[in-house]
């Protein structure tokens, strides 16, 4: 019967060192983080990279590519973070509203944490008066 290669030797020929990022050259999910069989399961590439080199991810972090590269996998480049820091670094749709200062009109908005919705308040006093506007129109017509 033939021995099982162990699963740090299959994983570093799959890597290919720049002078910055470690790149992953073998298999992709669907969203372009590399997966890696490591004997039992399929697992992300920069998650099994980052736990030989650093040991497990600490309970309730996330791994946050500092380098925005999801092919990478340099532990240099991986740091433990909470999810919601993850997505407020990231350029998704919840990362890029949080990052606003102004509304489209110019006016400022609300701190981050001062309500629930990210309006101004000036915008929202002119949807409201457009609302109060349409309702009226509609009961005289």
């Amino acid at each position: 019967m033939r021995k099982a290669t162990p699963a740090p030797e299959r994983f570093w020929p799959k890597v290919h060192k720049t002078e910055s990022c470690w790149l992953w050259v073998a298999s992709l999910n669907s969203k372009g983080y590399g997966q890696f069989y490591d004997g039992r399961r399929v697992v992300q590439a920069y998650k099994f990279a980052y736990e030989m080199a650093r040991g497990p991810v600490p309970d309730g972090l996330d791994l946050d590519h500092l380098c925005r590269n999801p092919v990478c996998v340099n532990p240099a480049h991986l740091e433990p973070v909470t999810s919601r820091a993850n997505t407020l670094r990231g350029y998704g749709p919840t990362a890029i509203h949080a990052r606003k200062t102004h509304c489209i009109r110019g006016h400022e908005l609300p701190a981050p944490n001062a309500r629930r919705e990210r309006e101004c308040l000036p915008c929202k006093a002119i949807r409201a008066r457009a609302a109060y506007d349409r309702k009226r129109a509609a009961r005289a017509a």
